[in-house]
């Protein structure tokens, strides 16, 4: 298209991601300093997401998967059958003709990798083993990848996951559990909010429990809550009445607010959505 293209964030680039092909062609930037023909906003839920105050001065294609996103751009491709932004941009790529090099292939496929939980998650389909299928093709390495991003975790995270653990609580029934992290806990470690990433998925390898919550404490009575579901227990409702989105299975908000409060009243949402969560192929699933 011989078009002149530059990756911008307002943050790092996670460490998760850090041996991802192309992460040095990032730039870090506080706010947009030039003009561009177009702005593509990548996943993000509203227009204050990407953490760039001018973006609205910009000609912007919100590109997402998320039903819940907000419409904010000029122009908005939003395809909530795709189990990873990274699936929509690369049958894109392909319309036009570009060409996928291994790097892109990589940096797609890790898209599909962790947005549907390394193919664990409901939202993972045909289609979506397809994509990644020709994704090796055109040269992903299905276990570098893995290597790079899930087993290349700094010490202070996994010491994080530990204390984070130590919270672990479930409700009488056993199907609801969360878990929470104090920012004095993850200041002592020396670990980083990104750090926690990936957490609340160890509550949910318990048998019975079919939907967790993970408080993050951020300072200044600001929570990030993280939820996670199995099955058909819709937890982007919740996240919706809290001023957030995300999936049927996985969603979350930030709010400022109290935590005993906040706690409790999500808890019990939690509780609700388990117990009328349509049932699985006829049956309801029951802890034992």
């Amino acid at each position: 298209m011989k078009k002149d293209a530059e990756i911008i964030m307002c943050d790092h680039v996670p460490h998760a991601y850090s041996k991802l092909p192309g992460t040095e062609m990032v730039r870090v930037i506080s706010d947009i300093d030039r003009e561009y023909d177009a702005v593509f906003v990548i996943e993000c839920s509203d227009v204050s997401r990407p953490g760039i105050p001018s973006l609205n001065t910009q000609f912007v294609v919100n590109i997402d998967h998320h039903s819940t996103t907000m419409l904010f751009g000029d122009l908005n491709w939003i395809d909530s059958t795709a189990a990873a932004v990274g699936e929509m941009i690369y049958n894109l790529a392909k319309a036009i003709g570009a060409r996928i090099t291994p790097e892109v292939a990589s940096c797609v496929y890790a898209a599909l990798l962790t947005d549907t939980g390394s193919f664990h998650f409901s939202n993972t389909t045909e289609r979506t083993f397809k994509i990644a299928s020709e994704l090796v093709r055109h040269g992903a390495q299905p276990a570098k990848l893995s290597q790079a991003i899930f087993y290349n975790y700094p010490y202070a995270k996994v010491r994080l996951v530990g204390d984070v653990l130590s919270t672990l609580q479930r409700d009488d029934s056993g199907r609801v559990a969360w878990i929470t992290m104090s920012k004095e806990a993850m200041d002592s470690l020396g670990a980083t909010e990104d750090d926690s990433d990936g957490i609340i998925t160890y509550p949910l390898t318990v048998g019975d429990v079919e939907a967790v919550a993970f408080f993050r404490e951020m300072g200044n009575s600001t929570y990030r809550i993280s939820l996670r579901s199995k099955n058909r227990v819709n937890v982007a409702r919740i996240a919706e009445l809290f001023g957030g989105g995300g999936h049927c299975n996985a969603a979350g908000f930030t709010i400022n607010a109290d935590f005993e409060s906040l706690s409790r009243e999500v808890i019990l949402k939690l509780k609700e959505a388990v117990e009328t969560a349509p049932a699985v192929n006829g049956k309801e699933i029951k802890p034992r």
